[in-house]
């Protein structure tokens, strides 16, 4: 791993900064995320340039890895414009479509999550499961040629924008009777397929929604990949998902420090900027080691990742993911602490920004179960749940 990275890589880094000032956070992102608007106009623009599928194979649009595809959400989320559909669509279920799709599922899905032309999300989360997907109730039974689905996913983002959702069920083995997960291509028009907005109470531009699934009956290739394999496939998706989430956190942070420093110098009493003492100084510098401790840590799980190496890159995306979570979260609160009063106004949007920030803590996974992983996995402790 080298911590230099290669031209191609900044010059992608410099395209991406370049579009995103134009669909920055006040004058774009804010806005449409107070009418819980997407940001379509970014989306689009990001595909067109092939920005969002950088990570799927080249046939496909991409060539990369999802090194590159952090590195864009990164850059998109520095300047306050993130996509939240960048971490579900192209990182999870283009990197499982590619991985373990059929031939057919890979020519019919992957072109369009690579140009954004196509956006699909994922279901996984269960009102009784949370995050113990081994009580996944969603069941798929098998009738003739034909699957039929029934279940319900909640806190499933961007739905009113998808054309399928990738669906983490279960089938029953019939040697064994017992349920085993497996993944279903489910497109959103499809009959007695229902999708219910969520209230949230934070401002962003993706709601989020129930799914209700009632005898949706789907097709044999709706199946993703080989049914006993679904694990394996479930997993090739959670990892990515990880990194761009530590991504999303890691660039949010830079925009918020970023934003800090800049009035910090502008802004004087007893006639100096205040950025001069060190009671606002030295919590600034804080975050700025803590972003760039958080996001090796996902330069380097993004390389494990992209090398092969699943076991490692498992351990360091829950560390990056936990780490940038936290930093960001501390970013943001520091910049308001920073602006006084004024970081509470509306004019500055940074309140509602840490309010969107906060779900970092806790989806796609919680900082208590990534603890619990890390010290069963990293330290051999018991398990404790």
């Amino acid at each position: 791993m080298s911590f230099i990275e290669s031209d191609v890589q900044q010059e992608l880094r410099a395209s991406v900064a370049k579009l995103a000032d134009r669909y920055n956070y006040l004058d774009y992102v804010l806005p449409k995320a107070r009418n819980t608007e997407p940001l379509t106009e970014l989306w689009n623009e990001a595909g067109k340039l092939g920005f969002l599928g950088v990570n799927l194979p080249e046939e496909y649009g991409g060539g990369a890895g999802i090194y590159e595809l952090a590195l864009v959400q990164e850059e998109l989320a520095a300047k306050g414009a993130g996509l939240l559909l960048a971490v579900v669509s192209p990182a999870i279920c283009g990197t499982v479509i590619a991985k373990y799709g059929t031939e057919q599922q890979r020519r019919r899905w992957l072109p369009g999550l690579g140009d954004g032309s196509t956006i699909m999300a994922f279901a996984i989360t269960e009102p009784d499961a949370g995050s113990n997907s081994h009580h996944i109730t969603t069941t798929a039974r098998r009738e003739g040629d034909s699957w039929v689905l029934n279940g319900q996913k909640i806190f499933i983002s961007g739905v009113d924008q998808a054309d399928a959702v990738l669906v983490v069920a279960r089938t029953e083995d019939h040697r064994t009777g017992r349920l085993r997960p497996a993944l279903f291509i489910v497109p959103t028009n499809s009959p007695h397929f229902v999708a219910q907005p969520m209230e949230m109470d934070i401002t962003a531009p993706d709601r989020q929604f129930t799914l209700f699934l009632d005898e949706v009956r789907l097709p044999d290739e709706a199946l993703l990949g080989e049914q006993d394999a679904a694990l394996l496939q479930l997993f090739a998706g959670l990892n990515p998902e990880r990194i761009l989430g530590a991504a999303i956190a890691v660039g949010t942070g830079r925009y918020a420090l970023a934003r800090a420093v800049e009035y910090a110098n502008e802004r004087a009493v007893w006639k100096a900027p205040i950025g001069a003492h060190q009671g606002l100084s030295h919590p600034l510098a804080q975050i700025k080691v803590e972003l760039e401790m958080a996001k090796l840590m996902m330069q380097k799980a993004a390389v494990l990742y992209d090398s092969g190496d699943d076991d490692g890159a498992g351990e360091a995306a829950n560390m990056a993911k936990y780490a940038a979570a936290e930093a960001s979260i501390r970013a943001l609160d520091q910049a308001i602490q920073t602006y006084g009063g004024s970081g509470l106004t509306r004019e500055h949007g940074l309140s509602a920004m840490l309010a969107t920030a906060r779900i970092a803590r806790v989806a796609p996974v919680s900082r208590e179960m990534i603890l619990n992983f890390v010290a069963q996995h990293s330290l051999g402790l018991p398990k404790s749940y």
